[in-house]
């Protein structure tokens, strides 16, 4: 949906108080935090509740929106906590969340139906089909992909039912965003919790940064971004400082109201303040190429240490005073602001007769003016009064006529709705003995040379979309891509309709536009790990929708999969990245497809795979296996089959029969467990 705006919104970052004042002072429309809680950013230094109450005055009294992110992945103990948080958030005055987590989304349409809802990057919207199934769950804005380019961009926006917002100018992923697993399985800092300790900008294959990225920045696209139609512009960095966040706003403001691309000059101010070798907008262009790696170099850090620092002291907003004092009747205070419509009007004590020394109007305004720690500012000047002669009123009620006057002027707060009960989500009893086991082959090869006895083992198996047609008399599932962008949704659509054409009854689906795509071929679809499943809000979602069996996220414990049911990869290895660039071609040429790998600063090695359409898989280095471990996972089995020869999968299947411990050669890790056995 194209904006109603003449402008695109301006969103800008903050980790603190004094970054959210930067962003005001520097021009932003609207400012993003995170809370102290359920953040993807849990190490900035964030804002407890009252911060946000203060947070929400400041900026509204300054004409600014705020959001603030819940953008992760929910566990089920959690989930009471995070409504009861959003609660709070809702009555301070908090303009948008912006959240991921499916569970979470579903609780929030029911306990706090008029809070708007802003679908997070997180969520891996690509195409128009899923920012339509974020629309329809009750998000009014779509965060859109940072892969699309410019051209994908506009299209999702013209067609899709919500408003779209697009990262204009800060740090890129290399994964996109909602499908990494490579902090979460070999650090144990899950960067779908907020944990993320960036394992992509470690150097890989002797000493080679190949997968850190420059950082983004569309000022060179500023005219193309206001014709797009998307609705807000959302500079990254929330762990940056002041200097940092008033530098690129104010910068990226003056573009906006001028309808300008940035000079030379504005380019160069930007990299001082914070680049990493430089800016890359290859996504937005679609030139993906190795020209889009960077690392921030010492020389960088130099420049940006040389660059001259701010203060950024809270602004004051002027207000205007009516005060009376009469008589026999309440006091009363009115506050309007100067420069906003706003007015607020309290009531305070009823004044008495004097006995000695009556009220004086300079006495009284004095003390009206002093406004101390609020975020005010009312001089003597602006103060108009009616006071009768002869009356008094004791300094501590004018003090709490005027603190409640500036309390009541500073406050955006709003009434919880009247409870309601949860709706129970339509539930669709899933048949897992109808499934049994199920496993993905990601090699066509290895798949085809497989013997019937072997195959027999699993009772859905499928394959990737493009192998199908060859694979047809040994899968009955297709593997739907996990990326589909706009341009590709025609030819991918015509792929699946073609494998139904050949057999297939299955599509295992791990983004939210494949349930679209499931059912317009009348395939069954089962949900891939990638659907983020954590908690049994969301299991509940998608058995609402018709997804009635799916493969449980992989950073939960066994316990937690144990309580949570559904189908658990019990085998195999886990791919941690999706990456839009293909980094095979680059570093190992096209002859080395599928036959390559990144290898870390220990030796350990990633195998990597193409993915549709030249996009890569990195897979762990190390496999699940849970062969000799079965009686802990009381859920269906999901197997991964990537590298492995038609021997090795033959020793594996085996070994699960058997219940015999890890067959092969390589390390592996338990479900549940961060370090390798």
């Amino acid at each position: 949906m194209r904006r109603k705006e003449d402008l695109p919104e301006l969103l800008a970052p903050a980790g603190d108080f004094e970054c959210l004042v930067a962003a005001v002072k520097g021009g932003a429309d609207a400012i993003y935090i995170g809370g102290k809680l359920f953040s993807a950013r849990a190490y900035a230094k964030n804002f407890d509740i009252e911060e946000i109450k203060k947070a929400v005055s400041y900026c509204r009294l300054h004409g600014v929106k705020l959001y603030v992110t819940m953008n992760i992945l929910l566990f089920d103990n959690e989930l009471d906590e995070a409504l009861n948080f959003a609660r709070e958030l809702y009555t301070v005055g908090v303009d948008a969340l912006i959240v991921a987590d499916l569970g979470l989304i579903s609780l929030l349409r029911h306990a706090l139906p008029d809070f708007e809802l802003h679908a997070s990057t997180q969520m891996s919207v690509n195409n128009s089909l899923g920012a339509d199934f974020a629309y329809d769950l009750g998000c009014t804005r779509v965060v859109l992909a940072r892969e699309l380019s410019g051209e994908n961009m506009r299209e999702v926006t013209e067609k899709c039912k919500a408003e779209t917002e697009v990262f204009l100018h800060g740090a890129l992923c290399v994964c996109h965003s909602g499908q990494c697993l490579f902090s979460s399985m070999i650090g144990g800092r899950s960067g779908n919790r907020g944990e993320c300790a960036q394992p992509c900008r470690l150097p890989y294959n002797n000493g080679k940064y190949i997968l850190s990225l420059s950082d983004l920045s569309l000022a060179k696209h500023i005219d193309e971004l206001i014709d797009s139609g998307v609705a807000s512009l959302k500079i990254e960095g929330r762990m940056k400082s002041p200097d940092y966040v008033y530098t690129v706003t104010s910068i990226y403001r003056r573009l906006l109201d001028e309808r300008r691309n940035a000079t030379k000059e504005e380019n160069s101010r930007l990299e001082r303040i914070f680049s990493r070798g430089g800016f890359t907008d290859g996504y937005f262009t679609g030139k993906t190429f190795s020209s889009m790696t960077g690392v921030r170099t010492d020389e960088d850090k130099r420049i940006s240490l040389g660059e001259e620092k701010g203060e950024y002291p809270p602004e004051r907003t002027r207000v205007k005073a009516f005060a009376q004092i009469k008589l026999g009747e309440r006091s009363t205070m009115t506050l309007r602001g100067i420069h906003t419509c706003r007015e607020v009007t309290v009531f305070g004590d009823i004044p008495d007769v004097a006995r000695n020394a009556p009220l004086t109007e300079d006495g009284v305004k004095e003390r009206l003016a002093k406004m101390g720690n609020t975020l005010l500012s009312l001089s003597v000047d602006d103060i108009e009064l009616e006071l009768d002669s002869g009356i008094n009123l004791s300094p501590s009620a004018l003090n709490k006529l005027r603190r409640d006057a500036a309390e009541s002027f500073e406050y955006f707060g709003r009434s919880l709705p009247e409870s309601s009960e949860k709706r129970d989500t339509p539930y669709i009893e899933p048949d897992t003995s109808r499934l049994g086991r199920t496993a993905i082959f990601f090699d066509s090869d290895e798949l085809v040379s497989l013997d019937t006895n072997s195959l027999s083992y699993f009772d859905l198996i499928f394959t990737p979309l493009t192998d199908y047609r060859r694979c047809k008399d040994r899968a009955n599932g297709i593997y739907i891509p996990p990326v589909i962008m706009e341009d590709e949704l025609p030819r991918v659509k015509e792929m699946i309709r073609e494998a139904r054409d050949l057999g297939a009854k299955y599509a295992l689906i791990g983004n939210p536009s494949h349930v679209a795509l499931a059912r317009e071929s009348d395939l069954l679809p089962v949900g891939d790990f990638r659907l983020n499943v954590t908690n049994g809000m969301s299991s509940d979602f998608w058995r609402g929708v018709g997804i009635s069996d799916a493969v449980i996220s992989p950073e939960l414990t066994s316990h937690q999969a144990r309580r949570l049911g559904g189908r658990v990869t019990v085998y195999g290895r886990l791919p941690l990245m999706i990456t839009e660039r293909c980094f095979m071609k680059e570093n190992f040429g096209c002859d080395r497809c599928g036959k390559c790998s990144l290898t870390d600063r220990r030796g350990v090695s990633f195998p990597m795979r193409r993915e549709y359409e030249h996009r890569n898989i990195i897979f762990n280095s190390a496999y699940t296996y849970m062969g000799d471990k079965q009686d802990e996972v009381n859920s269906p089995h999901h197997f991964i089959f990537t590298t492995e020869s038609a021997d090795e999968i033959k020793t594996v299947i085996r070994a699960f029969k058997e219940r015999r411990p890890f067959p092969l050669n390589g390390q592996f890790r338990r479900i549940g467990k961060r370090k390798v056995d």
